[in-house]
């Protein structure tokens, strides 16, 4: 058994690392099982493609309303207890969901609500995690320990997570809820074990926080491999936002693949996503980074074509294996690329700016895919995605070259001190 774990965790990331790998696994299997369930109880209370996507949007919201907030409250209080407070408010409304559901009081009204605060909760408690690891973690690990969490995250969050969500909902809508509130607890109290080098910023010192938000979006912008993940996960994520947020209804209506059969879209991704974890250490010591993005982004364009051209689960199911490849082989690089560059005292910050890419992207695609999908039929958002994809990688071809060179040197930090004194760093 010790060698096994040595394998999957080796000793020297750490005894502290290993309680972040176990709360984030933890967690994810509950996040996996809403993550099919959840666009089932909202297919449960409408058939509507515009409130279907709106409730992606409620969940894809906050990181883009109160993200760079969020990005700073990181960077001045203690990231634990950040983790701990906001999982303690998600397993609150989660058991407030599930007495709503066992009372039959559930409505599209109360279902919207609970995934908008889910998702503020979320967004708090994610960003605090994603700093975790380059504490605790040397620099010349990242890349493996980020790998042992996608790994975790494709396994239990894309694999085992979605169709064991649908099955508990088939079994009855209140089940999976109650499961994710025990799972969100348990690793919130595995991280409680968490002990954590000295980072609480000294209240003294401590500026306004909208000096805070705009030194770390002034680092993104004069960092030119992170500012072209920035851009870059911005302008695809409107096409993926646009497109992902009718899946529910794709899958099970375009497709006919039924409840069960939507959950299992997300594992045969996973599974992609697995082989994407194979094969990462070999591809990227034969490709440059920015090749692989420029690959990836390539791949992502041709998804979008295939499945809005297909009505068959036997040709829309290897094209989701391949695109969970591309999704695991580019998260990896880019959190992998984050972390080496941006200082630590930076990394909550410039992670919330990422993360305002991310889901502003989802925000304006989901917008634009439900009143597709509700006026041009169901293929309407991935046609939209192929066109809008194929145009940004032309576009931004040439930008990717930047991300190659992200390990060279950090970019300073240059922003104003509270006092207006130049601050250094790196």
């Amino acid at each position: 058994m010790s060698s096994l774990v040595e394998l999957v965790v080796p000793a020297r990331l750490g005894a502290g690392f290993r309680w972040v790998l176990a709360s984030s696994w933890t967690t994810n299997l509950g996040d996996g099982i809403a993550l099919a369930a959840g666009p089932l109880l909202v297919a449960s209370q409408t058939d509507q493609p515009f409130l279907v996507a709106l409730a992606a949007l409620a969940v894809w919201a906050p990181p883009l309303v109160i993200g760079l907030y969020a990005g700073a409250i990181t960077d001045r209080l203690d990231r634990r207890l950040i983790v701990l407070v906001t999982n303690a408010l998600r397993v609150a409304v989660l058991v407030v969901l599930t007495t709503f559901i066992v009372t039959d009081a559930v409505s599209i009204a109360v279902v919207l609500a609970v995934m908008f605060t889910l998702g503020t909760a979320e967004m708090f408690a994610d960003n605090a995690a994603s700093t975790l690891v380059p504490m605790l973690v040397d620099r010349d690990d990242l890349a493996v320990a980020n790998s042992r969490i996608q790994t975790g995250f494709i396994t239990v969050n894309q694999l085992a997570g979605p169709p064991l969500g649908a099955a508990l909902f088939a079994a009855g809508s209140a089940w999976p809820f109650a499961a994710e509130a025990v799972l969100v607890l348990l690793g919130a109290l595995l991280i409680s074990r968490l002990e954590l080098p000295p980072h609480r910023r000294d209240p003294e010192t401590v500026a306004r926080i909208s000096h805070d938000i705009a030194e770390g979006f002034r680092w993104v912008v004069h960092h030119a491999a992170v500012r072209t993940l920035v851009l870059t996960i911005f302008i695809f994520n409107i096409t993926f936002g646009a497109a992902w947020s009718v899946l529910v209804l794709y899958a099970t209506q375009r497709l006919g693949l039924g409840e069960v059969g939507f959950g299992l879209v997300t594992t045969v991704g996973a599974a992609g996503g697995l082989l994407g974890t194979l094969s990462y250490g070999w591809i990227t010591r034969h490709v440059s980074l920015g090749d692989l993005m420029r690959i990836g982004l390539v791949v992502e364009t041709f998804t979008h074509l295939g499945l809005a051209l297909t009505t068959s689960p036997y040709v829309a199911l290897p094209i989701f294996f391949v695109f969970g490849a591309h999704a695991f082989i580019w998260g990896t690089t880019s959190i992998t690329v984050r972390q080496r560059a941006v200082p630590s005292p930076l990394q909550g910050r410039v992670g919330s700016v990422y993360l305002v890419g991310v889901f502003g992207g989802l925000v304006v695609g989901s917008g634009i895919g439900g009143l597709l999908a509700q006026h041009g039929g169901l293929a309407a958002p991935f046609w939209f995605a192929f066109a809008g994809s194929a145009v940004f990688v032309v576009a931004i071809w040439r930008q990717l070259s930047h991300v190659a060179h992200a390990d060279e040197a950090s970019a300073p930090l240059t922003a104003l001190s509270a006092d207006g004194q130049e601050a250094g760093g790196g």
